[in-house]
């Protein structure tokens, strides 16, 4: 009977390379770690031909964790299906290629459990830093990140009761902006629509800020709504009496305005997502002149919005990324200054959906 043969050839070892090049492994490990000048030129040639010969991979991983450096960093992401994580992520992988960097990217998909159970594996890889861009994640859950344990650099949102590094949007003055806009666009009726904000720190600024925002204006009504963008059901009722307050308000400027109707209300979504939902449903509900009727207004600015006319705020989401890495290459580094919020500028993208 045939004996079934190995699929892969065994790859070659350090004790390989050390017996093809004549020399111990001390002298191959030096080669290895950049040690040449400790090694004869004759030497350095034959480890060199060896390594060639044997196409020889050392094994980075058990290297680095020999050294305590393995350049591994993880990130923590709470939703990949939403554009503003993927450009971050573009940001966070050009900086990981320029400083020396492997990311090891965990999905969350905007589970709290999930959260919970990649930043335990996270740890049992060893990394050296985490970057977390997180949904409902605990100071509890983070404890063996940061303050201490290993390096972390929040996107986006902070945690209650951790001190750590932050990168993400200057929210209030990002807010400040657009609700002038509005303002100054002739909008009286202005409704920030968002998620469930208790549990995340940006929509929570945002929607202070909006607030705050809306006291230099005393002749604007301003007010939140809340949609619950995992929940069909729970977000067709909201939707609903929305659409029945936007009729009201339009049949009030009608007879105020004569036959000619003139647009006063304006909904501002708290982030993309939300845009999305509120476009889709406007859309399916007035047709394509939607905006005749209402404003729409976005922090975020997906491709989608160019293409539909939605003025934005648009985030610096490439910076964010690259400079979360650097943060965290920083104090992988061993930097022990005390931790910082990075706050970057958005950019107000004005389009047809406010226009007057």
């Amino acid at each position: 009977m045939n004996t079934p043969t190995s699929g892969a050839p065994r790859r070659a070892t350090i004790s390989d390379v050390a017996r093809e090049a004549g020399t111990g492994k001390t002298s191959i490990s030096r080669y290895l770690n950049g040690e040449l000048s400790v090694l004869s030129p004759q030497l350095r040639a034959r480890i060199e031909a060896a390594i060639e010969r044997l196409d020889y991979q050392p094994n980075q991983m058990a290297r680095g964790l020999k050294r305590g450096r393995n350049r591994l960093i993880g990130m923590l992401v709470a939703d990949l299906t939403n554009p503003y994580s993927v450009e971050v992520l573009q940001g966070v992988e050009a900086a990981c290629h320029a400083l020396g960097y492997m990311p090891l990217i965990c999905h969350a998909a905007n589970e709290v459990d999930m959260e919970r159970r990649f930043l335990q594996l996270l740890t049992t890889y060893r990394v050296e830093g985490v970057i977390v861009n997180a949904l409902g994640v605990s100071e509890e859950t983070l404890r063996p990140v940061g303050g201490g344990g290993i390096p972390a650099v929040l996107v986006d949102r902070s945690v209650d009761g951790l001190v750590t590094d932050m990168v993400g949007l200057d929210n209030e003055a990002a807010v400040t902006v657009a609700t002038r806009h509005l303002v100054e666009r002739g909008f009286d009726r202005v409704w920030f629509v968002v998620q469930p904000f208790e549990r995340v720190s940006s929509r929570r600024l945002r929607e202070a800020a909006f607030h705050r925002a809306l006291t230099q204006y005393p002749q604007v009504s301003g007010r939140t709504v809340v949609v619950e963008l995992g929940d069909a059901d729970e977000l067709a009722q909201t939707l609903t009496v929305l659409d029945a307050e936007i009729d009201a308000a339009m049949e009030e400027r009608k007879k105020s305005d004569g036959d000619v109707m003139k647009p006063r209300v304006a909904l501002f979504a708290a982030n993309g997502p939300v845009a999305l939902a509120l476009a889709r449903h406007l859309n399916q509900r007035y047709g394509a002149d939607w905006q005749k009727r209402v404003a729409l207004l976005s922090i975020d600015d997906p491709e989608w919005a160019e293409l539909a006319g939605i003025t934005t705020i648009r985030q610096p989401t490439y910076d964010i990324g690259y400079r979360a890495v650097e943060f965290l290459h920083e104090r992988i580094d061993g930097v022990q200054a005390s931790a910082r919020d990075c706050l970057l500028p958005g950019e107000l993208i004005e389009r047809a959906s406010t226009a007057r």
